[in-house]
């Protein structure tokens, strides 16, 4: 326990937490909050549906992220760029507030996608920045603060900003999005630039190519990736399908919301934030282990539901478990990540991780329609965490790896 404390009282903890409010804050405001509005401005759903390309930034980050290594702006190498990046997002927020969606569709759709790549970038300049500030052993309890607060910006531009809608209007809602980026800002200016453990790449040509060889020639760098791709991948096909599996259910789209809501968006933060304390004390490896195992029972409770029915008491618990164990399994996921990326080539080489994470997504979840019909709701959810136990049986060949 005093552990713990002390490694709570580090001032670096309160700016990896700010930076994850900042980092969490533009996501909603061209997902969801976005297509309120536009929904309001009675476009038609064909073209809502199609503003999912304006997120291709998110998707695509590591094209550019060998630039923010190589490159060192004036405030430093990630002061610098969270500077640029920030000041982006606030100029784009206040340019699309502008906009008028009803009349202006193209130029609504270019100022959605600046601010894409402003976060995109923001995104790679924060994962960098809170990697090179934290040791080893912090990386567990870093990364459930900073999904803590990436959780809480998340509140902020999605209900946060229908509330704010709901008394002003979209242009002025939108301002005080912007405004809520000074959190970002301010912690930017007053926090200590990372000190170098090695000079940045030289050139351009250097930060593309350096960190693929320096990942690729370690010992064992190809089950890291195929770790990365199946950790999580029995969770992600199960998540892909819960709004089917409660709407046949026979749920009601406001008890899906409610429920999901309150039991899902804390359930993920009290498991981030009990994920990062426990981490601190086991260290990453026998986190993941501990955490995968769990994430995998925590999908049996959806089976338990298909088995019960339509009962509200029992989706909460489903949406309430599922959400905790996964919150758990993320922040030593994400810890993990971090640990394996080379201090010099911080931006690029965690850019192309969490783009891999992306991966299962991709390829496994088109096969989840045709295995959830097959199989019937029950054995689905049970396939699915069937599907961790590969991910789990790595951790013996990835063990030296990670304590290494």
């Amino acid at each position: 326990m005093a552990k713990i404390i002390q490694a709570l009282r580090e001032p670096r903890l309160l700016v990896v937490l700010l930076m994850g409010f900042s980092s969490g804050l533009p996501l909603l405001l061209i997902g969801a909050t976005l297509k309120g509005w536009m929904a309001e401005q009675h476009i038609d759903l064909k073209t809502i549906g199609l503003f999912a390309f304006v997120t291709l930034p998110y998707t695509c980050k590591f094209i550019w992220s060998p630039a923010m290594d190589r490159f060192v702006p004036p405030l430093g190498r990630r002061r610098g760029w969270l500077l640029i990046t920030q000041l982006g997002l606030v100029l784009s927020l206040i340019a699309i507030s502008l906009v008028n969606p009803g009349t202006d569709l193209y130029l609504f759709a270019a100022a959605a996608f600046v601010i894409a790549f402003f976060s995109a970038s923001q995104d790679i300049a924060v994962d960098a920045y809170r990697r090179e500030i934290l040791p080893d052993e912090q990386l567990g309890l870093g990364s459930s603060l900073y999904v803590l607060g990436y959780r809480l910006a998340l509140l902020a531009s999605g209900a946060g900003a229908f509330i704010l809608a709901d008394h002003m209007s979209w242009m002025h809602t939108y301002w005080c999005m912007a405004g809520m980026m000074s959190v970002g800002l301010v912690t930017t200016l007053l926090c200590s630039e990372p000190k170098l453990e090695a000079p940045p790449p030289k050139t351009l040509r250097e930060s593309v190519i350096g960190p693929l060889a320096e990942f690729f020639q370690r010992d064992g760098a190809w089950l890291i990736l195929l770790f990365i791709v199946l950790y999580k991948v029995g969770e992600s096909m199960a998540s892909d399908m819960t709004n089917p599996f409660y709407l046949q259910l026979g749920f009601t789209k406001t008890e899906i919301g409610g429920v999901a809501k309150v039991f899902g968006v804390w359930s993920t933060i009290a498991g981030g934030l009990v994920g990062g304390l426990v981490l601190v004390r086991t260290g990453i490896y026998r986190g993941l282990w501990l955490f995968g195992v769990l994430q995998s029972l925590g999908l049996l409770f959806f089976t338990w539901l298909a088995v019960a029915g339509n009962q509200v008491t029992m989706l909460a618990m489903a949406i309430g478990a599922e959400s905790f164990t996964s919150g758990m399994a993320t922040t030593a996921f994400v810890a993990f990540m971090a640990s394996q990326t080379n201090r010099r080539f911080t931006a690029t080489q965690y850019a192309l991780m969490t783009s891999l994470m992306g991966v299962p997504r991709v390829i496994f979840g088109a096969t989840t329609g045709f295995l959830a019909d097959a199989l019937g709701w029950e054995m689905y959810f049970v396939a699915c965490a069937l599907l961790t136990i590969p991910g789990l049986l790595l951790l013996f060949k990835v063990k030296r790896l990670i304590e290494s």
